[in-house]
């Protein structure tokens, strides 16, 4: 919240620590809580499987699997004590080799607690590479507030903040913008594609490349199926085809229009999310998608007052119309595919209590490469919900889908975490359907 005053402290000459002013957030300190408890029980049981996956194996590791042999030093020279070490020792190789593999007493992160260790510099690099860390932001789009931040496992630890500061693959979860695209281009939720092997081809340095993407089971069902049903199991090949179709420029300019605002290169993969996005953007564009298709600029602070109570500033988000409301209500449609779809990829959801009322779930599982980021958004008829799981080192990864998967990893955060939100009356966020839409629908959805 501090950093997010920054600007508004300078433009309106008020000190934040010593001004006295009381600072109204947006966060629901409940649902902080609830999200902090549903992060800590999750990433705890994850911290034991990774261990358990790797055993005695060094993680740090190529895409073909091979160990990155020096991949402590390499993480050492990017220290500020290494330029220490350089400067004090006329960068002497011995010398700083010796002072890295010095041992000393430290306190280092735990779950069960903090813990004393006797390490080297070299011993704390490995340590703290094999752990996990997440980021988790939810979020009113209707008004723009920002209910819940969970900017990794621990700040005394890990100061650095996984929501808006760290950017990572978006793998599956950027799949919708695709779909959007298509819809934008005329399609309807039951236009059909075949699930097969495709080789598309584009410009590399002057040179005509092919991409050949593979789908998740390695394999390739000949069926045809709905675009609805293709995003709700998350195909990359019918993903790759619509992609193609629609012009990976425009899945580029969609995404940009929902609220993407990272650099996105308009490869032809680009929708299997090889881009690098935050997790506050994630959930913003999903957030234009439940608020009728209005882009809303998610706010920490609603207002601001000195210490008498006279209200000095009051925050609202901006918001835009970015889509049309027919098309919002149909991606909503398109995103309860994955609960709704026969093998849709949100399904493992069934297991938290979440399904009082008729209430429906739209959401994304997503996973990078080498399952390096797990992912999960999440959209109620109220909230939207983004989570990141993964290892800040990008070259440490689980190694199959049965461990890695976003599914696996990062949804059910989302699924602890909602289940204490409906269980607790006072928030007022009911389970329920998502809202009839509120504009005739012209394209045929309901696909057999």
């Amino acid at each position: 919240v501090s950093k997010y005053l920054e600007k508004w402290s300078e433009d309106n000459g008020y000190d934040l620590y010593t001004d006295g002013l009381k600072i109204y957030t947006t966060i629901d300190s409940r649902m902080q809580r609830y999200a902090e408890e549903a992060v800590n029980s999750q990433m705890k049981s994850l911290q034991r499987r990774f261990e358990n996956v790797w055993g005695n194996e060094n993680p740090w590791r190529t895409s073909d699997g091979k160990e990155i042999v020096d991949f402590p030093q390499k993480a050492a020279q990017r220290l500020p004590y290494y330029d220490i070490l350089k400067k004090k020792y006329n960068n002497n190789p011995d010398s700083i080799n010796y002072y890295l593999n010095k041992q000393k007493k430290m306190k280092v992160f735990n779950w069960s607690g903090e813990k004393e260790v006797v390490f080297s510099t070299i011993d704390s690099i490995k340590y703290y590479a094999k752990i996990l860390n997440t980021g988790m932001m939810t979020f009113d789009p209707f008004n723009g507030h920002i209910k819940v931040w969970v900017g990794g496992i621990d700040h005394n630890y890990f100061k650095y903040d996984h929501v808006n500061q760290s950017k990572r693959q978006a793998g599956s979860t950027f799949k919708p913008f695709a779909y959007l695209a298509a819809l934008e281009a005329g399609m309807s939720p039951c236009d059909k594609y075949v699930d097969k092997p495709v080789r598309i081809p584009y410009q590399n340095e002057g040179k005509t490349e092919y991409w050949e993407p593979k789908n998740a089971s390695y394999s390739f069902t000949g069926q045809e199926m709905s675009l609805r049903a293709a995003m709700g199991k998350s195909v990359n090949s019918i993903t790759a085809q619509v992609t193609e179709d629609v012009g990976a420029q425009n899945v580029v300019k969609y995404a940009h229009q929902c609220g993407i605002e990272s650099d996105l290169k308009a490869v032809p993969s680009v929708s299997l999310g090889p881009n690098d996005v935050s997790v506050f953007e994630m959930v913003r564009a999903y957030g234009t998608f439940l608020n009728k298709g209005i882009k809303s600029e998610p706010i920490l602070v609603e207002k601001i007052t000195d210490h008498n109570g006279k209200v000095i500033e009051e925050f609202e988000s901006k918001q835009k119309r970015s889509l049309s409301e027919e098309i919002a209500w149909l991606m909503l449609y398109m995103l309860r595919g994955g609960m709704e779809e026969p093998g849709g990829t949100s399904q493992a959801l069934w297991e938290w209590d979440l399904w009082k009322n008729n209430n429906q779930i739209g959401g994304k599982t997503g996973t990078s490469s080498d399952y390096v980021d797990g992912w999960y958004m999440g959209v109620t008829r109220d909230l939207v919900t983004g989570v990141w799981v993964g290892c800040d080192e990008r070259s440490v990864h689980f190694k199959s889908s049965e461990t890695g998967e976003g599914s696996r990893t990062a949804l059910p955060i989302f699924g602890k975490f909602m289940e204490k939100v409906y269980k607790d009356p006072s928030l007022g966020f009911k389970p329920g359907p998502f809202p009839k839409p509120g504009v005739s629908i012209t394209r045929k959805y309901d696909c057999p």
